[in-house]
């Protein structure tokens, strides 16, 4: 048998070998998933971080801590960030701490409508009727002119009004603050379908994202789509509309709670699953956190029953307030952080299956981080999904806690992220009874296969790792190289010679990004450089070459082209002149 045989057969043996490893330990964990405990701990998390305040952020951490301790978690400890308004964490300063007790806004003139027409919001019915970190008024409260933004704002006298506003009241603040508004009324909403819907506004500084201690206090509503054309039916008959707003808030110094734990391994290093509360939605985020929590215990429920050996690393679980907190946990454990060899975000939501746009998008590294985790995750979709429900690739997009994928600082990083089939992003219409079980699951044993398989890898794991980088590689190679080659053939002289340039560095970048990739799987065989690596980044370049003279080729073959027909249309040319 030829050695180029023999190596065929190894690889086809050792990849037949660490794919029945993934699916055992999908079966094995996902005896130990129930989909429904997952669902009450959505429930528990949902019922205090709707109302988003700092105290309720704490007895959430206070649930996440006593359930991490029951399922077996290790070294669970609540942390928490200054929520002072003036310390900084890496270049972003940390919010002041806030407080909602009550908040209403009504109408209060003209005074000929019903009392059902009358309230706009109510905190204590639907908390998102609120803005959060809105300021408090006096006891008595406000009593003012509505006003609608207009496209010409700066024409426009907003001093000593409530200004109802077409897009977020957040992006606004700042105007607000500065022409003298006494508060905002938000009728933006990113789904107007939902009429009784209101948006959650949770950006309310006057330089950014939260409250900082020199911010304007300016108290600010979210009403309905319903409340709001009403509203604007008002203003329509030129009559002024005033409201009276009373909202009992206040801002102080405290921490901003976060809760980690571990499933411990045998050694020193870690995998990590970080997910955010301190947000008001069910999808957005209590089923990241709740997956975390069922993921979790689920293994060591395998582990515990001898179904699983402890794996090498120890699996930390970080939930957190969404950017703030995880920054904060980077730069208070930059030791840990070195130990951390893979990351999963979980920030998403668990939406039905019959709707559109509710399968799995898993997202992966930015292109200067690429790793083996992206074909790694990208292979434990497909295991466990097969062909029962589809799931796609994405780019590495920013906005939520995957900036851990960052070369400064280094972990890789990926995201499955779907839908919510209606889209209920930031709205008071997300709810726990939106949240589809069987996605659950799913997110649930997705989390569960990626974080124990590189908890428990060793150094032959690694080389499998690698080789998944090395298939996914060639296959970006190609891609690299296919829509320069479809273009030479109808490329004429002048542009052909840049296009075939272009298409040599395409095919240079997917090269070495995918070196890059196979490279990172060293870091789960610690030591001496592993051999494979070199053997595998000669393949790449052997691949690269192959696509580089199909380019060759494929000039020759157009420049051949092109000639044979300048010389036809010479020779028809001739002929017709000699007649």
């Amino acid at each position: 048998m030829k050695l180029a045989t023999l190596i065929a057969t190894a690889l086809l043996v050792a990849e037949g070998s660490y794919a029945a490893q993934l699916t055992d330990i999908l079966e094995k964990t996902g005896k130990e998933v129930d989909a429904e405990r997952a669902l009450q701990y959505v429930h528990r998390l949902w019922e205090t971080d709707r109302w988003f305040t700092f105290p309720k952020f704490q007895e959430t951490a206070k649930t996440l801590q006593e359930v991490m301790t029951s399922l077996g978690l290790e070294e669970v400890q609540v942390l928490g960030a200054p929520a002072d308004g003036v310390a900084q964490i890496g270049y972003w300063t940390m919010p002041l701490a806030w407080d909602a007790k009550s908040a209403r806004l009504e109408i209060v003139d003209p005074d000929v409508l019903p009392q059902e027409l009358r309230v706009l919001a109510d905190y204590e019915r639907i908390p998102s009727s609120l803005c959060m970190w809105s300021g408090p008024t006096p006891p008595q409260g406000i009593t003012a002119e509505v006003i609608e933004a207009g496209k010409r704002a700066d024409a426009q006298d907003w001093k000593g009004k409530f200004v109802l506003t077409r897009e977020n009241a957040a992006n606004l603040k700042w105007q607000l603050a500065q022409k003298g508004a006494v508060g905002g009324i938000n009728a933006f909403t990113e789904n107007p379908s939902l009429k009784e819907g209101r948006q959650w506004v949770n950006a309310w500084g006057d330089r950014g994202w939260g409250f900082t201690k020199d911010n304007a206090p300016l108290p600010c509503f979210s009403i309905s789509p319903r409340e709001s054309e009403h509203l604007r039916s008002l203003l329509a008959t030129g009559r002024t509309v005033r409201v009276k707003a009373v909202v009992d808030s206040r801002y102080y110094s405290a921490a901003y709670p976060y809760v980690t734990g571990i499933l411990k391994g045998t050694g020193e290093e870690e995998v990590l699953v970080l997910g955010h509360t301190s947000e008001q939605g069910a999808q957005d985020n209590a089923t990241g956190v709740a997956a975390m929590l069922e993921a979790l215990g689920a293994l060591n429920r395998a582990i515990l029953a001898g179904n699983l050996p402890r794996p090498r690393r120890s699996i930390r679980m970080l939930a957190m307030g969404e950017m703030y907190g995880s920054m904060h946990y980077i730069a208070t454990h930059p030791e840990r952080m070195k130990r951390t060899v893979a990351a999963l975000c979980l920030d998403t939501p668990a939406a039905p299956y019959e709707q559109a746009g509710t399968e799995y998008t898993f997202h992966l590294n930015p292109h200067a981080a690429a790793s083996f985790a992206d074909a790694f995750i990208l292979k434990v979709a497909a295991t466990y999904y097969g062909n029962r429900r589809s799931w796609r690739s994405g780019e590495y997009v920013t906005g939520t806690d995957t900036y851990l994928s960052d070369p400064m600082i280094g972990i890789p990083t990926v995201w499955p992220y779907s839908g919510t089939g209606v889209h209920t992003h930031h709205n008071s219409a997300d709810t726990p009874d939106t949240v589809d079980a069987r996605s659950l699951r799913d997110l649930t044993l997705l989390s569960a296969a990626y974080l124990y398989y590189l908890a428990a890898a060793g150094p032959n794991d690694a080389a499998w790792l690698a080789e998944l980088a090395l298939t996914r590689g060639q296959e970006q190679i190609l891609n690299a190289a296919t829509p320069v080659l479809d273009g030479v053939s109808a490329a004429d002289a002048q542009r052909l010679a840049p296009l075939l340039q272009d298409g040599r560095e395409r095919i240079g970048y997917a090269r070495d990004r995918a070196r890059q990739a196979v490279r990172s799987a060293a870091k789960l065989a610690p030591g001496a450089e592993p051999s494979w690596i070199a053997d595998l980044e000669k393949t790449l370049e052997h691949s690269a070459r192959l696509q580089t003279q199909r380019l060759v080729l494929k000039q020759a073959g157009s420049e051949l082209t092109r000639d044979l027909s300048m010389g036809w249309h010479m020779e028809v040319s001739l002929i017709c002149r000699s007649r």
